[in-house]
């Protein structure tokens, strides 16, 4: 399998910015190569787009299904796995932000109220310090309101609210 110039370029660029995000890279260009793949791929073939060792193709592909990013499916008469991405980019996003909410947000969620609680018994602490800490609370739990609200809306209704951009400012009172 042989990537155009642009699809490389793509796929090498995602495998950088998954390394900024906290992945690995490989798991990143995976990710990117199946989602612009028209078809689903055999990891034969991603070993072969990507130059990559199959055991690293093995390993990567299993991460990226326990993050629901890439799923196996099969070819009528053909015995051997298939994978492919998620193909909607508001569904991509879902299933990243959910992830990445139980992994980093609601750990972060409960050590905050933990610490808010605790806090608020110390008398040593400094008043400025323990307002900090239930501020971070509050933002942290507004987020992961935020998430649960939105996580059902529409693709089509979320591009919309997002090409509103600041104009949505004009519909909530100051």
């Amino acid at each position: 399998m042989k990537l155009s110039p642009a699809v490389e370029k793509y796929v090498l660029h995602w495998g950088e910015m998954g390394t900024r995000w906290g992945t690995n890279r490989t798991v990143a260009q995976i990710q990117a190569l199946l989602y612009l793949s028209p078809e689903p791929l055999r990891a034969d073939q991603i070993v072969d787009a990507l130059s990559i060792a199959r055991s690293n193709v093995s390993t990567s592909i299993r991460e990226l299904q326990s993050y629901q990013l890439v799923r196996m499916t099969h070819v009528l008469g053909d015995r051997r796995d298939y994978f492919e991405s998620l193909h909607d980019v508001w569904e991509l996003f879902r299933v990243i932000i959910e992830q990445r909410k139980q992994r980093e947000l609601n750990p972060t969620l409960s050590m905050l109220r933990t610490a808010a609680e605790e806090v608020d018994l110390e008398q040593d602490t400094d008043p400025i310090t323990k307002q900090r800490i239930r501020n971070m609370l509050a933002f942290v739990e507004t987020t992961s309101d935020w998430y649960e609200q939105i996580s059902d809306i529409p693709s089509s209704t979320l591009t919309k609210l997002m090409k509103l951009g600041k104009g949505i400012t004009k519909l909530v009172k100051k």
